[in-house]
């Protein structure tokens, strides 16, 4: 009776933890933030971006209004850092609730040279302010042919009929939710997932409060009389009013000639946007009929030619196997004598391969690879990290790889013991060469891309200070847990051969048609999964669009994964029907090909889908961002076709008894 009292204190301080935990953390997404009327907004700036150049660059790098107590930056986590974004503080500033017009920022110092070709060759790269208002970045609406176009951003400015004019004017709308306070818990998310938001209580304060669901922009181009700015200060009222239209320019940027910034504010309560929703407006796709209708085409076209290919298969197998064992024993001895095709190779199929060292290591880190991206967009698809926390899916990744290098450690240096039958020698020479292979590639491409964005003085660049906190995560977390997983892989017992190999090689007999030939084209069959996918993923990276279909995504990948085994045992079962026994790197590479067509994808949308795109730097970062991406395809899908033409040869050779 005693005990069972202990329980249940011990079950009621367990609770009670939990929920004093809740009021302060919550997950996914961000908490409802309330302001009452009066109390001030603070707008934010992040980097100017352009699908021009894809080369991001600080805000405060053009000559625009700087705040009166400094420029402080936002903080950031790894995952911001590593996109490029620069969050800093601005001097624009609003009252909830309170519409403002006509309110003056500043007027900068007369452009030098240098400032006035940087402000135009900004505007010819069609550059993008960035700013953002309660973590929502505004929003720009415009109309082209009846449609009604949205993007995030506004440009810098506008060149008409070779004269420059810069947007000086903005008019800002702010969408506002009445808050609403109950006494109970209730259910909070943010467009993608439910959240559990406690409630604290009243503050005391019967006076409404407001939340921000929406940000809107509209920027101008407006030429200020020079006489009115004299005596003004920010925040002062410009003396006439303004007439805000985005139809018309009418500042142009000269030199050694001054720009003007105003600004104007205005709020707007929307009952039919809920905080959790808004969102909303952000991840709409276009075009979301077509994509959901090619998603499911292609679905379920490659499970059809899969379901094909399996049939086929089982039916070959399962055929020769019967015929087999149906046989007696003397009809089984003469049968031997009389062998073709897989059967004949016996002796010589878990002969080592080429290279083992390196097969292992790159089998590992496709392991981990591949086990981060799954646990990535699984987490991603169940909405723990939602848009509204910028760089978490970034941080997440590199989390989850660090903490899979445990699997790649196992992975290799159990299949190193495998190939050497049992010798668990060189199992710490196996780890530290998966532990610095891929970060290694990895390391090395984005140093090279690195110097190109130093060299830009571009905010993509990742700081040398940020550098040493990689290297040192990966120095004192990735290493470590990867050499954990080895010297578990070498304590594990290794998988022992169902046959034994001869001391001499049996000759490859001429082949019709190159082997290498079938490798590379087994590779279009895992790429009919992806293309139509990594359309839609290329577009958000590389024309800042909203991505945000991870269950989709989440359903691609585990067909990808089911058609690359498919595909890679087909391959391995008809290299050992024409006696080719040597099957280790072409399971590999007959999955692991697909990469290929995916670069050769990158490079016909960098030349049809970014025309664009300009200047040999940014074709530069495209390519060697794209060749990264690749890299890592390879490793994941090759490692899942080695490792199930593995088990199918292990079990093809331990089901039938060969003498």
């Amino acid at each position: 009776m005693e005990s069972f009292h202990k329980l249940k204190i011990c079950v009621l301080l367990v609770f009670v933890t939990f929920f004093q935990l809740g009021q302060g953390f919550y997950l996914p997404g961000s908490y409802p933030h309330k302001y009452g009327i009066g109390d001030y907004l603070n707008m934010k700036v992040n980097s100017l971006t352009s699908i021009d150049t894809e080369i991001p660059f600080s805000y405060y790098s053009l000559p625009f209004c700087h705040p009166k107590e400094g420029i402080k930056d936002s903080a950031e986590n790894l995952g911001e850092l590593l996109m490029g974004d620069r969050i800093e503080n601005s001097p624009y500033r609003f009252k909830m609730y309170t519409n403002e017009t006509d309110i003056f920022l500043c007027q900068t110092k007369p452009l030098s040279a240098d400032e006035f070709k940087l402000l135009t060759k900004r505007i010819d790269e069609m550059y993008q302010v960035n700013v953002i208002l309660d973590n929502l970045p505004a929003i720009r609406y415009t109309k082209k042919e009846g449609f009604m176009l949205r993007w995030t951003g506004y440009p810098v400015g506008v060149k008409v009929q070779d004269t420059y004019y810069v947007f000086n004017h903005l008019k800002f709308t702010v969408l506002v939710h009445k808050y609403e306070e109950t006494n109970v818990a209730r259910v909070m998310g943010t467009g993608d997932a439910a959240e559990v938001i406690p409630t604290v209580g009243n503050d005391g304060s019967d006076a409404p409060g407001y939340m921000v669901v929406g940000f809107e922009v509209v920027p101008c181009s407006f030429q200020h009389n020079a006489n009115s700015l004299k005596k003004l200060n920010m925040y002062d009222k410009y003396p006439a009013s303004i007439n805000c239209d985005p139809g018309t320019v009418a500042m142009p940027i000269k030199e050694n000639e001054p720009l003007a910034f105003t600004y104007e504010v205005s709020f707007v309560e929307r009952d039919d946007i809920k905080w959790p929703s808004r969102w909303d407006a952000y991840l709409k796709m276009e075009g979301a009929k077509v994509h959901w209708f090619s998603i499911l085409n292609s679905l379920m076209v490659i499970t059809f030619l899969a379901g094909i290919v399996l049939v086929i298969f089982l039916r070959t197998v399962r055929r020769d196997l019967t015929r087999y064992e149906e046989l007696d024993k003397e009809a089984q001895a003469q049968m031997n004598e009389e062998l073709s095709g897989w059967k004949l190779v016996v002796g010589d199929v878990f002969r080592a391969p080429t290279n083992p060292s390196l097969l292992c290591v790159m089998v590992g880190d496709g392991v981990q690879i591949l086990g981060m991206a799954v646990v990535t967009i699984l987490f991603a698809a169940l909405g723990f990290m939602s848009p509204a926390s910028r760089g978490t899916l970034i941080s997440g990744m590199l989390f989850f790889y660090m903490i899979l290098g445990i699997a790649a450690g196992y992975v290799a240096v159990r299949m190193w013991r495998t190939i050497f039958v049992g010798d668990h020698k060189g199992w710490i020479s196996v780890s530290w060469k998966v532990a610095c292979f891929f970060p290694g590639i990895s390391f090395l491409i984005l140093t090279i891309l690195n110097f190109l964005l130093w060299g830009s003085h571009s905010t993509g660049a990742i700081p040398f200070s940020l550098f040493v906190v990689l290297i040192l995560m990966w120095f004192c977390i990735s290493v470590p847990l990867t050499l954990v997983g080895g010297y578990f892989g070498a304590r594990a017992p290794h998988i022992e051969y169902p046959v034994r190999t001869n001391q001499i090689p049996r000759e490859i007999p001429p082949q019709k048609y190159p082997s290498w030939l079938l490798v590379l084209g087994a590779g279009t069959l895992p790429f009919g999964t992806l293309f139509i996918e990594l359309f839609f993923i290329m577009s958000s990276i590389w024309m800042g669009r909203v991505y945000y279909v991870f269950g989709f995504l989440f359903i691609v990948m585990i067909l990808l994964v089911v058609v690359c085994a498919e595909v890679s045992l087909v391959l391995t079962y008809m290299h050992l029907c024409v006696e080719d026994w040597k099957w280790w790197w072409k399971s590999f590479f007959a999955s692991g090909s697909v990469a290929i067509y995916i670069f050769l994808y990158s490079i016909n949308y960098l030349i049809f889908d970014l025309k664009s795109l300009s200047g040999p730097v940014s074709a530069t970062l495209y390519l060697g961002y794209s060749l990264f991406m690749v890299v890592a395809i390879m490793l994941a899908t090759g490692t899942v076709g080695f490792l199930s033409s593995f088990w199918f040869v292990h079990y093809l050779f331990s089901s039938v008894k060969l003498d």
